[in-house]
């Protein structure tokens, strides 16, 4: 038996756990979920996530787990993606941390209404001020950082730049230009040269 991972395709959270997946060359099989639909409110999929959100991992013999950066500890478990050194995993899980409470809550958000939903920014009118700017302020410090550097932690790719670039690398289907960000384009750019990556609705 291998890996099973819920998920739907458009989501930054579940292409996280897939370029892990890639990454550390783990076989799995994916179940695509449209969750749009209400594909993760099924009392079958909610008997195994009462939370009802994807992605989800399925590991044989033990079973499920939720939460895109739990899941990706878990697949990244002893290897390089995860630094040795205390101080840098620590720095690692600063990003990803960020990454959930700022960055995602804005560019991730903005850009499921506008894509996946298929609504305008006057349909949700302050709210979408808010969200946007939240998702600047994020992208913001995340330039400032990259800036002089090739990756976020250490001298090599970690979680930490998979976390942050599942949402980053599409920020223009939120409306944010990437010419604004031109760290972040070198960035994202490096990370599209590694041998293992794939694009975001590639199962």
């Amino acid at each position: 038996m291998s890996l099973v991972l819920y998920d739907y395709l458009p989501s930054g959270n579940g292409y996280k756990c897939r370029l892990v997946l890639k990454a550390l060359g783990m076989p799995y099989e994916l179940r695509e979920m449209n969750i749009v639909a209400g594909a993760s409110r099924t009392p079958e999929y909610l008997a195994m996530n009462p939370n009802g959100k994807i992605p989800l991992l399925v590991v044989p013999g033990r079973g499920p787990i939720a939460e895109s950066h739990a899941i990706i500890a878990y697949l990244a478990e002893g290897s390089a993606l995860i630094p040795a050194d205390p101080y840098e995993r620590a720095l690692m899980w600063q990003w990803m941390c960020c990454e959930q409470y700022q960055l995602e809550p804005g560019v991730a958000t903005v850009r499921f209404w506008l894509k996946s939903l298929k609504k305008s920014p006057a349909d949700f009118g302050e709210r979408y001020t808010e969200r946007f700017q939240r998702g600047a302020d994020a992208l913001a410090v995340l330039e400032r950082e990259l800036k002089g550097r090739n990756w976020l932690v250490g001298d090599k790719v970690t979680l930490a730049d998979i976390a942050l670039f599942a949402y980053t690398h599409v920020a223009d289907e939120a409306g944010y230009r990437f010419a604004d960000y031109p760290a972040i384009s070198a960035w994202i750019a490096r990370l599209k040269a590694l041998p293992w990556y794939a694009p975001i609705n590639e199962p």
